[in-house]
Parts: C-alpha cells; sequence; structure tokens
C-alpha cells in the first residue's frame, strides 16, 4: 500500500544519475612534490650562505679590530725617595677654644668686633654696661674716707689719753680702751680697702676682653640684652693658628709610633684631603693619649699644624699621614698599573719593536708597598721604563698600541705602610689590583706590610 502523491524511485535509477570522478594524474602529484624540496633546499642554501658569509665577516672584522692599535694611556717608572707612613681619618680642631661668658651681671653695650674676625689676646671685645659697678667703686671710696677720718680723730684721742695716763689723770683701762678703738678704725680701712678692689674688679669685667688671639665666631647675644653672669654664652673664638688635629691608629701600630717619637721627638704629618690626593699642610706629631680605647681598641693622638694658610678648619675631617722612614730609592709606579693574575703580579710595559711600532709587553713585578696612587716595586721594571695605566684590559701580548700620557699620573702621593682608623687602602700584600687601589673609609682599618 503506498501513500498517494508519492513516486517510488528505483535504486538503478539512482545509481544512473551520479557522475563519475574524473582519475587525477600521478604525474603532476610527483612535480609538486619535487618543486617542494627544491624550494625548501634553495632557501635553506641561501641561509647558509649567508650565514657563512656573516661569519666570514665577522672573523674579518674581528682580525681587523686585533690589526688595530689599542689606545691605551702610559706612565713613566720613578726612581725617587719615598716616605713610609701610617695612615688614619683624622679630625681638625683649634688647639685653644674658648666659650666667653659674662663674670657680672648688666645690660650689652654695643660690640666692639667683627663676626670673623682676628683678634688678639686681650684685646676687648664687649661691653657690659659699668655705671653700677662705678658707683660701687666710688661707694667704696667714699667708705674709706670716713674710716680713715675716724681712725685719725681715734688716734689723736689715744694720744691725749697716754700723756694724761702717763700725768696720773686717766686710768689705764680708759687708756687701753682708746687703743683698741683705734685699731677697730684700722680694721675697717684696711676692708674698706679690700672693697674697693673687689669694686674696681668688677667694674673690670664689665669690659671683655679675648683671653686667646684667634678668630671669633658668630655673635650669639645681640647688644641690649641683659647678661647674667657666668650664665649666658656670648661669642666663641678658636684658635687657628696654629691648629690641631686629632686621629687615631690601631693600638698594635702604637709602640713603633711611641719609639719613634721619644727616639726622634718630632715626626712629620702631612694632611689630605677627603679624596687623599690633595696634601693640605705639613705638621709635627705632638703627643699620644696616656690610654687605649677598650672599646675600638685605638689610640688617640694629637698632631700641630702651623696652618699659615688656614687650609685646615676647625671639624674638617681630613686623611693622616704619619711619616715612619724615608726610602731614598725606591721604584714607584702609579697604582692603577699594578694588574694581578694567576702568574702574581704584574705590568704591561710599551716598548718599540724591530719597526719602531709601540706594542704591549706583559712583565711581571713584585710589589713591594702599595698605598693610595702609587706602588713602591721591588723588582720587574726599570726606572723610565713606561708602563700602561689605562686600556690593560684590552690589551694582548706583542700586540699594537697607540700612547697618550694620562692627565694624572700619580697625584703626588707617597707609598708606604698603610693602617688606619675608618680608612680602608685596599692594596693587598705584594699584589695589586687591576683598578689600582680600594680607597674607601669606614670602620675598618688595613695594614699594609713590606714584601720580605
Amino acid at each position: 500500500m503506498s501513500i498517494e502523491g508519492t513516486q517510488e524511485i528505483h535504486p538503478s535509477e539512482i545509481d544512473n544519475q551520479i557522475e563519475p570522478r574524473p582519475h587525477s594524474n600521478p604525474w603532476i602529484r610527483v612535480i609538486i612534490y619535487l618543486v617542494i624540496v627544491g624550494a625548501g633546499s634553495y632557501l635553506g642554501w641561501r641561509i647558509y650562505e649567508n650565514h657563512q658569509l656573516a661569519a666570514a665577516a665577522s672573523t674579518q672584522q674581528a682580525k681587523a679590530l686585533l690589526s688595530r692599535p689599542t689606545p691605551v694611556q702610559v706612565a713613566a717608572v720613578v726612581q725617587r725617595p719615598m716616605p713610609i707612613y701610617l695612615t688614619a681619618l683624622g679630625t681638625v680642631m683649634p688647639y685653644m677654644s674658648v666659650t666667653v661668658k659674662a663674670r657680672v651681671n648688666g645690660q650689652l653695650l654695643p660690640v666692639k668686633f667683627t663676626e670673623g674676625q682676628e683678634v688678639k689676646q686681650g684685646q676687648t671685645i664687649m661691653v657690659i654696661d659699668p655705671k653700677p659697678y662705678q658707683a660701687a667703686v666710688d661707694q667704696a671710696k667714699g667708705t674709706l674716707a670716713h674710716d680713715e677720718a675716724l681712725l685719725k680723730d681715734a688716734q689723736a684721742e689715744y694720744a691725749r689719753y697716754m700723756a694724761l695716763y702717763a700725768a696720773g689723770v686717766v686710768s689705764k683701762e680708759s687708756m687701753e680702751a682708746d687703743e683698741a678703738t683705734q685699731g677697730q678704725y684700722q680694721g675697717a680701712i684696711e676692708s674698706d680697702k679690700a672693697a674697693i678692689e673687689n669694686a674696681q674688679l668688677q667694674l673690670s669685667w664689665c669690659y671683655i676682653q679675648s683671653p686667646i688671639s684667634g678668630r671669633i665666631g658668630l655673635r650669639l647675644v645681640d647688644p641690649g640684652n641683659i647678661i647674667t653672669a657666668n650664665t649666658t654664652n656670648l661669642v666663641i673664638i678658636n684658635q687657628f693658628k696654629p691648629i690641631a688635629v686629632y686621629f687615631t691608629l690601631p693600638e698594635n701600630d702604637l709602640p713603633q709610633v711611641l719609639q719613634k717619637l721619644k727616639a726622634d721627638k718630632k715626626l712629620p704629618v702631612d694632611a689630605y684631603d677627603q679624596a687623599d690626593v690633595q696634601k693640605l699642610a705639613t705638621g709635627q706629631l705632638l703627643t699620644a693619649d696616656n690610654e687605649i680605647d677598650t672599646t675600638t681598641g685605638t689610640a688617640k693622638l694629637k698632631a700641630v699644624f702651623n696652618n699659615e694658610n688656614e687650609a685646615l678648619f676647625p671639624n674638617q675631617f681630613v686623611n693622616i699621614h704619619l711619616v715612619m722612614e724615608d726610602r731614598p730609592n725606591a721604584l714607584v709606579v702609579p697604582s692603577a698599573a699594578i694588574q694581578s693574575g694567576v702568574q702574581g703580579s704584574f705590568v704591561w710595559t710599551v716598548t718599540n719593536d724591530a719597526t719602531g711600532t709601540p706594542t704591549a709587553q706583559m712583565q711581571p713585578v713584585k710589589v713591594a708597598l702599595a698605598q693610595g696612587q702609587l706602588t713602591i716595586l721591588d723588582s720587574g721594571v726599570a726606572a723610565g721604563s713606561k708602563v700602561v695605566v689605562d686600556g690593560a684590559d684590552r690589551l694582548r701580548q706583542g700586540g699594537q698600541v697607540t700612547v697618550s700620557q694620562p692627565k694624572s699620573a700619580g697625584g703626588g702621593q707617597a707609598a708606604g705602610k698603610s693602617s688606619g682608623s675608618g680608612q680602608g687602602q685596599g692594596q693587598g700584600q705584594g699584589a695589586g689590583n687591576a683598578g689600582g687601589n680600594a680607597n674607601g673609609q669606614g670602620s675598618g682599618q688595613h695594614h699594609q706590610k713590606e714584601q720580605q
């Protein structure tokens, strides 16, 4: 039974309606694969070729760079006397410092100085109103005159009683009473004289004088103020010429310092700026403190400088070089020239080859002492040789160089034993580093010892 309107289709008719697919040619696939493989091979070959060209160019450039002279700065090895010294961080202090105070009460009158000026010992710098104290002097003098008049009358009375007593008119007791009255007036006169001296002393204190010679500081009280005796600070005076520097050394260095001080009496001391490059002043070691600080294991020492040019200023921090001895013929090079390697310390020297071209040569050296910007050598180079102080990290044995002189080849410092409180000088015994020395300030102390 079939549904009306529906036409039944035979399977054979469906097969007749489907069109047959065309068969693909296998050679086309082969050709496509060959084209892809060829393109990939060509691309890979081009990449490899470009890589080879780049590598060749890099090699060529490296060879060109190696053949190009390396720019360096050189300094000459110098043979000269060099001091051996201990170093420390010091503080500049006034040789004498006075805080001026008034010794009497009163109103401050206009001052007689300019802030910052030099004053001499005994020079009047301030005045407190002297009128009340002048009046006290006059009053004491009046009292003295009164008592002197009473004494004169008592002396006359005593003379009369002596005559009457001799005549037997008055008793001995009356005469002795007049004699005692005379003695009372004499005592009163002595007291009046002392009162006058005290009043004159109070008056003199109204004129405040500088107790030392030095430079006066900023005014601490303005004129017109009422001053209280022994309380109010008026001004501070510091002595600049001479001036003192206090510094500390480790207790291990103290015996040799005291021995030298006892034998030589005078040990030179140089004061350098905070960079430890520029010498500010030269003075002498005065003395060491009478005890060692147990908390730090250091001893305090005092050096004195004439300070004629006033290069040192109170509370200024300076680097102290305490000269212990002088080495007469020392081979000196800048510390920046000392390099360190597996073979030990060495320097790069610059010499001319057979064609006259400057070349770099590695030269082992034996370091004796190192400090700051200079190093003393025991051996390795001769005086007058040129050593590289800048550009050594790019050098190779026998490489060509172009030479220029450094702007500063040593800073004028001496080499020596280094020992300081608050300052580190980081050049090790018998070896330097590529950058010179490490010059830092801190709490550490580094003691350089001479190589045997």
